[in-house]
């Protein structure tokens, strides 16, 4: 799923709440802080370093905005090279973070360590007709495209660009005070919202409306979870969807794939 989150000027990060989503994201961790003539990134695998050393740089840079970014792997290796943000196309000065699952078109192919949105920065929002974050018609077609359930902070001091910092689907996340997450996994497991695949924009995958099952969170046309992306059957334990669901006592399989209930059903109505 990944939490991303976002900071305008002047606001410092709650501490607590990163590492709350860092705990239910555990794949890699960056940030990224605009300080005037660049963006200062930094990439690791160890939550706590990670944390410790945006609270520090954050401190210093308090005057432009900044992103952490929370990884879980739904394609692409778990590598450094994978955690996000990402330059933009060959853009020094300006990067992106990602939370959701981008269209298949950039999701990685046979032998591709890359993860979708390494592919995207690289590839995809460089090249017409995704080329400005200042023109409202390219940010349309570019949320029109990734669909509703994902969202991107662009952070840039490139002076093409009018502004500092963008959010794509800005309304899809969720104002905490002054500070923007892309979920509320910052509230912990037992306090985020749930389910969190309901959506009314179509599959990502085969662009069916209104086909998630809201309770198993699968596309009833494709058979793809809408968590992780992976076939149905597929679903490792670490998928979100998985682990918000519960293991049958009788026959000990999940209940997402559990036949108990069918069968006490089955015997009640045949009498």
């Amino acid at each position: 799923m990944c939490m991303l989150t976002y900071f305008p000027e002047s606001v410092q990060p709650d501490i607590d709440a990163l590492a709350t989503g860092a705990a239910l994201n555990d794949d890699g961790h960056g940030f990224a802080i605009v300080t005037g003539d660049r963006p200062l990134v930094r990439r690791g695998m160890d939550a706590e370093q990670m944390l410790a050393t945006f609270a520090l740089l954050r401190t210093k840079h308090p005057d432009g905005p900044a992103l952490f970014h929370s990884r879980f792997a739904t394609h692409g290796g778990i590598t450094k090279a994978n955690i996000h943000p990402f330059r933009v196309g060959t853009d020094k000065l300006t990067v992106l973070a990602h939370n959701g699952i981008l269209p298949a078109n950039v999701q990685p192919g046979k032998g591709d360590r890359r993860s979708d949105t390494r592919i995207a920065a690289q590839d995809v929002l460089t090249a017409t007709p995704f080329e400005s974050f200042d023109d409202w018609a390219t940010v349309r077609r570019i949320e029109t495209w990734m669909g509703a359930r994902n969202k991107i902070v662009v952070l840039t001091v490139n002076p093409r660009y009018r502004e500092n910092a963008y959010i794509l689907n800005e309304s899809s996340g969720v104002w905490d005070g002054d500070t923007w997450y892309s979920n509320t996994d910052y509230l912990g497991r037992l306090q985020r919202q749930e389910p969190w695949w309901i959506s009314e924009s179509p599959c990502v995958f085969c662009n069916s409306v209104d086909e998630v099952d809201p309770y198993s969170g699968v596309c009833l046309c494709c058979d793809r979870c809408a968590v992780c992306g992976e076939l149905s059957h597929r679903c490792g334990p670490r998928c979100p969807r998985v682990e918000m669901s519960e293991w049958c006592p009788d026959c000990g399989q999940h209940e997402l794939n559990c036949e108990c209930v069918i069968t006490s059903v089955q015997a009640l109505t045949t009498g």
